[in-house]
């Protein structure tokens, strides 16, 4: 329950909030609102200020059915994010949101200390061999597909079992190549419809046979707005109602758009645990 972010030993033994930067015109709720340095980093102040452990910084918007971005496109979207993160906030541990090994190598150079892959290694080959010889913290997700074409892949007999399965396949050969600090991300909304989204979030706890932390992020997704029947704009009540759930079940990390209220459910699950 502890991971070694750029030599800064971070527990987990209480949970811990990741704010969302998305560096895309196009990601679900916030995309297109970040476009410049001024604002980039008035953000990244805000969610450090309100009490984020780590800033997840993303430029490949994941949403279902959002359009491909080349690797150019993204490393040019991200790279110098990073650098200009890192001079104003030296202290902050910076993720990044990425699934290609090129990209990650580069911003890791510029001082990012975690990689969060949503395909766990999958969609690039080079991934986990990348992750072992960078040594750092990573984030593994699970998913089918791609963004593209993932919603036309939903047909699980038992969505818990297949993605256990998924993680322990995938766990196998990532600690084989020498990965040591290892989180995992059930995936809710990628390649699962509403009711296995809640199915999994039902039965959350048992991630915890895994023996690795759990990051949770559900932060204003369809599965919340399309239920109560409203938008993503409007779903930071929802929102704040199912993080408490995830961490009474065991969630270590709420990857979140709205670090303040996250910061407060967690707050109150200290002390109701206490």
């Amino acid at each position: 329950m502890t991971i070694n972010c750029n030599g800064k030993l971070i527990s987990l033994h209480q949970p811990k909030v990741m704010g969302i930067l998305n560096l895309t015109p196009d990601s679900f709720y916030d995309g297109g609102k970040y476009k410049d340095d001024s604002s980039i980093l008035h953000q990244v102040e805000k969610m450090i200020n309100e009490g984020a452990s780590f800033i997840d910084v993303g430029a490949y918007s994941t949403r279902p059915g959002a359009i491909e971005v080349d690797e150019h496109t993204e490393l040019k979207r991200i790279v110098p994010i990073i650098s200009i993160i890192l001079k104003e906030f030296s202290e902050a541990i910076v993720s990044i949101d990425t699934f290609r090994s090129k990209v990650a190598i580069e911003c890791i150079s510029s001082g990012a200390a975690i990689i969060n892959d949503i395909s766990a290694g999958v969609q690039d080959q080079q991934m986990l061999n990348t992750v072992a010889q960078l040594n750092v913290p990573y984030i593994m997700m699970h998913t089918r597909g791609t963004p593209q074409n993932m919603q036309q892949q939903t047909n699980y007999d038992d969505v818990l079992k297949e993605v256990l399965l998924f993680f322990s396949e995938r766990l196998s050969i990532a600690k084989s190549l020498g990965i040591k600090d290892i989180i995992i991300d059930p995936g809710f909304g990628f390649a699962k419809n509403l009711n296995q989204n809640y199915e999994l979030l039902r039965q959350l706890e048992m991630m915890s046979f895994i023996e690795h932390p759990l990051l949770v992020g559900i932060s204003r997704k369809s599965m919340i707005y399309k239920t109560l029947n409203t938008t993503a704009d409007q779903a930071l009540n929802g929102t704040t109602a199912l993080h408490m759930v995830c961490l009474q079940k065991g969630a270590k990390i709420l990857r979140v758009h709205d670090v303040k209220e996250a910061m407060e459910c967690v707050k109150l699950h200290d002390q109701l645990n206490a």
